[in-house]
């Protein structure tokens, strides 16, 4: 597999097969209430459920799994605002080979927290993205690790991917598919492996107002890099992907963009109605439908819930 490339559905099958002795099969779960809000038939996909609490572990345990054995020995290395890190970490702890995690001052602790616990070995950088990928380098000269990119890794992707081909098997009669996007990892696998096996599926992303630059990108034509993330989803805070950007395109991912007071408002929708605790950043896909009904009215819609991992502590209650 070409690490730079984008994965057929044939790279997120083996994906699958590679995974499995050690990902989780998540629920799906409805609410009448939601449903009745929305004008839609909503299938909430709760990847917040998924071993370490996100859908990352999917791609990362894609990537630990897919390296030989030469590549393992020498440990994995990434940097990340949380979830990708601690998926890595304990990812690699299924095959007892050591990760390293960038993490840029201010992530969220039980993230960070996570990582630690999960056996990664965690190294501070400034709170830029050239601080996390020259840090990164630099420990990747000095360990040897195999790098894994949070979301332009191609077994990353086929990892996330597998979500898809998971879902249309458990809800046949889906429609439309809505995930969140930040560096467009998911988004990526996701619409490749559901127009691999039904082109009709109308896609969505939904996306941060404070940190619009795949919505932007699209609009434009080419890739905006100017974006300044200002949002509280921290997960989503990453600028879209290269090759992440040209796949939406692609597949005529429509991203509709909302803001961080919607965002929590569906975050307490999401709590109250179906009693599962999600992140914020994982509640922009049911703002974005309530934002816009119309798009979605009296379709059946898979929903991907993609992560729960909250600092309890940091509550104002």
């Amino acid at each position: 597999m070409n690490r730079d490339a984008l994965p057929t559905l044939d790279d997120i099958r083996a994906a699958a097969a590679r995974i499995a002795p050690y990902a989780q099969l998540t629920p799906v779960l409805r609410s009448d209430a939601l449903d009745t809000l929305a004008g839609a038939r909503l299938h909430f996909k709760c990847e917040n459920l998924q071993r370490s609490g996100a859908f990352k572990f999917r791609g990362a345990c894609n990537a630990v799994w897919a390296l030989d054995d030469d590549q393992a020995a020498r440990g994995v290395i990434t940097h990340s605002s949380g979830n990708h890190g601690n998926a890595l970490a304990l990812a690699a702890a299924t095959r007892g080979i050591a990760a390293h995690v960038v993490i840029p001052e201010g992530a969220v602790r039980a993230k960070v927290e996570a990582i630690e616990r999960a056996g990664g070995t965690v190294h501070r950088c400034a709170p830029t993205q050239a601080a996390r990928e020259a840090t990164a380098a630099e420990l990747q000269r000095q360990t040897g690790a195999v790098f894994v990119h949070p979301y332009a890794d191609t077994r990353v992707m086929a990892g996330q991917g597998t979500l898809a081909l998971e879902l249309l098997q458990q809800v046949p009669d889906i429609d439309t598919l809505m995930t969140p996007v930040g560096g467009g990892g998911l988004a990526t696998g996701v619409a490749i492996a559901a127009h691999a096996l039904d082109p009709t599926l109308a896609l969505f992303g939904a996306e941060p107002a404070g940190a619009d630059d795949a919505a932007r990108s699209l609009a434009q034509g080419s890739r905006v890099t100017t974006v300044v993330p200002d949002t509280l989803c921290d997960g989503l805070r990453a600028l879209v992907g290269e090759h992440n950007l040209e796949a939406l395109r692609a597949h005529h991912v429509e991203v509709i963009t909302v803001t961080d007071d919607e965002t929590v408002a569906a975050m307490q929708l999401l709590w109250r109605e179906l009693k599962v605790l999600v992140e914020v950043s994982s509640a922009t896909v049911l703002a974005a439908i309530l934002k816009r009904p119309e798009r979605f009215a009296g379709r059946c819609v898979g929903v991907v819930l993609t992560g729960g991992n909250i600092d309890l502590a940091a509550l104002p209650w």
